[in-house]
């Protein structure tokens, strides 16, 4: 497995990292419990040791999933990434944020009980809370880690300004935001502090949940569960010229004899040794096709192609619905 630092003072992971999300939650029909496992143990085997998860990922069950995945496994072996502070109420729905201190150090007792484990390694609040200065949030985060239970500090979907006050408190080892051919907005103004700070990338969304991906189609069936029908990327004529644009991009891959996935996959791995992807595979065969793109060299000629045929900007609709990205800190 090749390996990448973090940050400048962050911990050495797999360059590969596994988004867990939706193992338990917001694509639509449960997974298999024990194609989870088995998944999870497969990317363990392969070396992959960073394991992203979340507390409102199925109101808990991520974190318990992973709890039963890793009994067992020894703790050296992998790499505990967990966001906190997204509020949902029984019925799933979304209710805020609560990134208050006290509130910090209630979510991270309640993750180590679910996940079976002493400490996390990263400990990141899911969005900013407009009530709550990232001051006190990251105070307290500094407080668990000077006590143990957290090895370091995240930030996830924050802009440069708030990357700066946080880190000013207590080193920030990376920020957890999306990226990938259609979305590069952090190239702008957050990409680059988060440099000039040392301050690693955990890509999500590489794939941008499945739609350049390859396997997207026009007529793809989801449930109501399945947060891709809220999706602005995924309607009417915003998808027909999206899937335009990876018919594109399987001209490129077909090429060079590799798959969609693998050549999206492997242009965010080109884009700097300080970006960790993370790939959301719910099963082995998704998992080994992107466990392929470590080995995908793409030249500058191959670069420049791809990006000629998926120009910044060029996806049709935002990567959320309009409610969730007025959430978000990094788009302002």
């Amino acid at each position: 497995m090749q390996r990448r630092d973090l940050s400048s003072h962050g911990p050495s992971v797999s360059a590969l990292g596994l988004g867990c999300m939706g193992m338990s939650d917001l694509y639509g029909k449960a997974p298999d419990r024990r194609e989870s496992i088995a998944t999870i143990h497969a990317a363990l085997d392969a070396g992959i040791d960073l394991l992203d998860t979340g507390d409102f990922y199925g109101m808990g069950h991520n974190e318990m999933l992973l709890g039963e995945a890793l009994a067992g496994v020894p703790r050296e072996r992998y790499k505990l990434s967990v966001k906190f502070g997204a509020q949902r109420g029984p019925d799933g729905a979304w209710l805020g944020y609560d990134a208050r201190p006290q509130a910090v150090k209630t979510a991270v007792a309640y993750s180590l009980k679910r996940l079976r484990t002493d400490y996390l390694d990263i400990y990141r609040p899911a969005r900013l809370d407009p009530n709550v200065p990232i001051e006190d949030t990251m105070g307290a985060i500094a407080e668990l880690i000077e006590a143990g239970y957290v090895r370091q500090a995240g930030l996830s979907e924050v802009g440069a300004e708030t990357i700066r006050r946080a880190h000013a408190v207590t080193p920030v080892a990376d920020l957890q935001i999306e990226y990938s051919l259609i979305s590069r907005g952090i190239e702008d103004a957050i990409l680059p502090a988060c440099r000039e700070l040392g301050i690693g990338i955990t890509a999500y969304g590489v794939l941008a949940r499945g739609l350049i991906s390859g396997h997207w189609t026009k007529n793809r069936d989801t449930d109501a569960r399945d947060f891709r029908q809220h999706s602005p990327r995924f309607q009417g004529e915003n998808l027909e010229h999206n899937l335009a644009l990876v018919e594109k991009l399987r001209a490129i891959a077909e090429d060079k004899g590799v798959s969609v996935a693998q050549i999206a996959i492997a242009w965010v791995l080109a884009r700097g040794a300080d970006i960790v992807p993370l790939v959301g595979a719910r099963s082995r065969s998704r998992l080994q096709e992107s466990l392929a793109a470590l080995d995908v060299h793409l030249g500058a000629d191959e670069l420049a192609a791809i990006e000629s045929a998926v120009p910044r900007d060029a996806a049709a609709g935002e990567r959320y619905a309009k409610p969730q990205m007025a959430t978000l800190d990094s788009e302002k």
